[in-house]
């Protein structure tokens, strides 16, 4: 089902990420935020471009939801 998109944890020193990740929302009010996470995941998306491993992102996601 997800053949082409890696989902075993990845990230170098993935607790400081999340920790930079948490500090750039610091002070931003909900719109911003939100709007900040769409500009990050096309940002990101765009580094992929990968369409099949994008498609199959979403449906990770959308299957971690349930």
């Amino acid at each position: 089902m997800f053949e082409h998109l890696n989902l075993t944890p990845n990230i170098k020193e993935a607790d400081d990420f999340y920790a930079e990740l948490i500090a750039v929302h610091d002070g931003l009010d909900r719109a911003d935020s939100n709007a900040l996470n769409a500009r990050l995941i096309l940002i990101l998306a765009n580094h992929i471009g990968d369409r099949t491993v994008l498609t199959q992102a979403l449906n990770a996601a959308t299957l971690r939801q349930e």
